[in-house]
């Protein structure tokens, strides 16, 4: 595998290529692994919601949420999962803690650094 950093206008993506097949001429095209896109960094949230808030690394769609209001996870659990140029990006949560807020819904478009949930 390959890991490759691409920037598309200013935004910055992180992607593993795997090579499949000999390592003669091959007519399968190599295979797209998207990487987990952790929140850029805990930060307070507004007042009423979690005190961390989990953000878009990327612009991109809400492919599905995994998480919910009041659910504990780990630090890289996936909370939901972006459809980004045509590949599914799991959103992973910062650190441990417990579910405050989705501040998202299946098939809302969002730009890079929308809030997509907090954490307490």
């Amino acid at each position: 595998m390959k890991n490759y950093t691409i920037t598309v206008n200013g935004n910055v993506y992180d992607v593993t290529v795997e090579e499949t097949g000999s390592t003669s001429a091959s007519t399968s095209a190599p295979k797209r692994v998207a990487t987990p896109v952790a929140a850029p960094a805990a930060k307070p949230a507004s007042a009423g919601a979690g005190s961390v808030k989990v953000e878009a690394g990327a612009a991109g769609k809400v492919f599905k949420i995994d998480a919910k209001v009041g659910d504990s996870v780990k630090k890289g659990d996936t909370l939901l999962v972006l459809e980004i140029m045509k590949m599914e990006t799991p959103v992973v949560a910062p650190q441990d803690g417990t579910v405050a807020s989705i501040d998202v819904a299946v098939g809302d478009q969002v730009e890079s650094g929308a809030l997509l949930a907090t954490l307490n």
